[in-house]
C-alpha cells in the first residue's frame, strides 16, 4: 500500500458509486453504534500479515473521525472478534492462510446486516470481485491504493455507498457481456480465458472444487461459480463432459491418454 499523501486521478484505484440507504448505513442498529452523527467510524481489520495490519491501523487511527476497535490475523479470530466489537466497517483481506475474506464477509453479513465490508487485496481478480459483491461486500480495492484513497474508501462504505476497483469492475462487466480480451483468450478454446482453461484442465485431473480453490487461492464458491459458467459456455452438464473437452482441446496430442 502506498503512502497517505494526495494522489493524482491517474493513481486512484477506487471510486464511490450509488447512494446510501438506511439498511446499509447501520441506522437500524444492526451493526455498531459507531458511525452515528458526532461519533467516529469504528473499524475492524482482518489480515494475516501483521505488518500490513499495523500500517492500516496507524493510518486509520490517525484520522479524527475513525477508530480501530480490533484486529484479527485468522478467519477463526475474525468470526469471534467482529461480532464482539460490532464495528461499523470491517476491512477484510481476500486471501488468508486459513480461508478467505469473502467467506468471512458472507458469514458476518448474514449475522450483522448493517456491517459494511471493505475487501482489500493484492490481486486484481474480477472473479474475486464478483464473489465479493455477491457475498454482500460494500467495497473492493487493491492494496496498491494510496493511504488517502483507503481512508476515502472506508468513509464511503461507512456512509452506505459502494467503492469498487474501476479496472477490475470494467473487466468483470465486459466478461459478463461475453467480451473476452484477445490477450486473455486461451489457445484451443477461443473465447475462454487462461483462468478458465486452467480450471478446465484441473477438472480433467479430477480435482474437486475445494482442491481447485486451494491450488488457485480462490474461495470454493468462486470456483463453483466459474465452473457453472464454463458448463454453460461449453454446453455441457457434467464434469466428465467438460474433462473430455479439456483433454481434446487443451492437452497436447503427445500427452493425451490412449
Amino acid at each position: 500500500m502506498a503512502g497517505s499523501g494526495a494522489s493524482s486521478p491517474a493513481t486512484r484505484r477506487g471510486y464511490p458509486v450509488g447512494s446510501p440507504g438506511p439498511e446499509e448505513t447501520g441506522t437500524t442498529g444492526k451493526a455498531g453504534d459507531a458511525g452515528q452523527a458526532g461519533e467516529p467510524i469504528s473499524v475492524f481489520l482482518l489480515d494475516d500479515h501483521e505488518v500490513v495490519r499495523r500500517g492500516v491501523h496507524d493510518l486509520l487511527d490517525a484520522e479524527p473521525d475513525m477508530r480501530v476497535v480490533g484486529e484479527a490475523g485468522t478467519v477463526e479470530q475474525a468470526l469471534v472478534r467482529i461480532p464482539a466489537t460490532r464495528p461499523r466497517v470491517a476491512v477484510l483481506d481476500v486471501r488468508l492462510q486459513d480461508g478467505d475474506g469473502v467467506s468471512v464477509c458472507r458469514e458476518l453479513r448474514s449475522r450483522m446486516p448493517g456491517l459494511a465490508c471493505l475487501m482489500l487485496t493484492s490481486f486484481d481478480d474480477e472473479e474475486a470481485l464478483l464473489d465479493a459483491v455477491m457475498a454482500g461486500a460494500s467495497g473492493y480495492v487493491l492494496k496498491q491504493i494510496t493511504g488517502t484513497d483507503l481512508v476515502t474508501a472506508v468513509r464511503t462504505v461507512a456512509a452506505g455507498r459502494s467503492m469498487l476497483d474501476p479496472e477490475a469492475t470494467t473487466r468483470l462487466l465486459a466478461r459478463m457481456r461475453g467480451e473476452v480480451p484477445e490477450s486473455e483468450r486461451a489457445a484451443g478454446l477461443p473465447g475462454f480465458t487462461d483462468r478458465e482453461k486452467e480450471i478446465l484442465l484441473m477438472i480433467g485431473e479430477g480435482l474437486t472444487n475445494r482442491e481447485i480453490g486451494e491450488r488457485l487461492h480462490l474461495a470454493e464458491k468462486t470456483v463453483k461459480n466459474i465452473i457453472s459458467r464454463l458448463f454453460t459456455k461449453l454446453g455441457v452438464e457434467r464434469r466428465v463432459q467438460a474433462a473430455v473437452i479439456a483433454s481434446q482441446a487443451l492437452t497436447p496430442p503427445a500427452r493425451r491418454p490412449d
